[in-house]
């Protein structure tokens, strides 16, 4: 069919939704936000509330204040991902770094010996060359300056630093001997193979908190693995129904930051960014026994009606 809709004022745009049943109380807030978060943007999170979607009408009651609040969350749940999955980077590269020189020198990954493929040793090799080449990290300036007649490549601890998590991911999945990535697996407890998969699965979660992308309700396109007995307390707590929801990353995440980082708080966190929004779980594929599962027994709750597993969701 041909495109012919027009472009609307964001008065037009309100007058849309009200002739749809959403109730606007205070028209300058949700002006306000119409200006400046696109309205097509914000239909992915009204969505829910429809109680028919051709025509477009709103169950009786929704109010805009209750999608903002919905937007609002997606935006913080993407922060507290992407604040995990920093030092989780941070951790998994310098392991590959730690391990990796350890056993075969500070050049060790550019060596053919220790690679799956030589193909993907000579792409990696150059995509990781154009990082060192281009930064102007001081770090990098020092080591280009102080030893030219050294590789032209950095030591494996130096290199670690300038990789993004994708090129993380592949320079883990490309590593051999398989002992050397089970050594660098079992700092988290896990398998090699399960490691890999993770880095994968969350460089895509990664990508998607920074381009801004929807993640609370999302059909994950990259799914955690999922573990089937090591570690246990991973194993019991992961969801085998929703694969596809960003539970298991939460899962992942709990699992490697009690690794990581000595007495951190990210689990209450996650938990009082639910508790302030009155979230709705069962769109991020949360089981209704969430709380009792091992990961999250040390979470400090209330009552779990905190957390319906009913709601505005789809």
């Amino acid at each position: 069919m041909k495109f012919d809709k027009e472009p609307k004022s964001v008065d037009a745009q309100m007058d849309v939704l009200r002739s749809r049943g959403m109730l606007i109380p205070d028209e300058a807030t949700a002006r306000h936000y119409l200006l400046h978060l696109n309205y097509y943007r914000l239909t992915g999170y009204w969505l829910p509330f429809e109680e028919c979607h051709d025509p477009h009408r709103f169950k009786p009651g929704t109010r805009f204040e209750e999608v903002l609040n919905l937007y609002v969350f997606d935006r913080e749940l993407r922060l507290l991902l992407l604040d995990a999955i920093e030092r989780i980077e941070v951790s998994v590269r310098t392991q590959w770094a730690y391990h990796f020189a350890l056993h075969g020198g500070a050049h060790a990954y550019l060596n053919p010996q220790y690679a799956d493929s030589q193909r993907k040793l000579i792409r990696q090799s150059a995509t990781l060359a154009s990082e060192f080449e281009s930064s102007q990290e001081p770090f990098v300036i020092h080591l280009r300056g102080k030893y030219t007649k050294q590789p032209d490549m950095p030591p494996i601890w130096a290199a670690c630093e300038v990789l993004s998590l994708g090129q993380l991911s592949r320079w883990y999945a490309l590593l051999r001997p398989i002992s050397l990535r089970s050594k660098i697996a079992r700092t988290y407890g896990l398998d090699q193979q399960v490691l890999q998969s993770y880095l994968h699965h969350l460089t895509y979660v990664r990508n998607l908190c920074a381009h801004h992308s929807r993640v609370w309700n999302r059909e994950l396109t990259i799914t955690a693995p999922l573990v089937q007995s090591k570690p246990p307390v991973l194993a019991q707590t992961i969801s085998r129904t929703d694969k596809r929801k960003i539970y298991n990353t939460c899962c992942f995440i709990q699992h490697l930051m009690n690794t990581i980082t000595l007495d951190h708080h990210w689990h209450r966190r996650l938990f009082a960014l639910l508790t302030k929004h009155g979230i709705a779980t069962r769109a991020m594929g949360f089981p209704a026994d969430w709380l009792s599962r091992p990961l999250w027994t040390a979470i400090e709750h209330g009552s779990d009606d905190r957390f319906p597993t009913q709601g505005p969701t789809p």
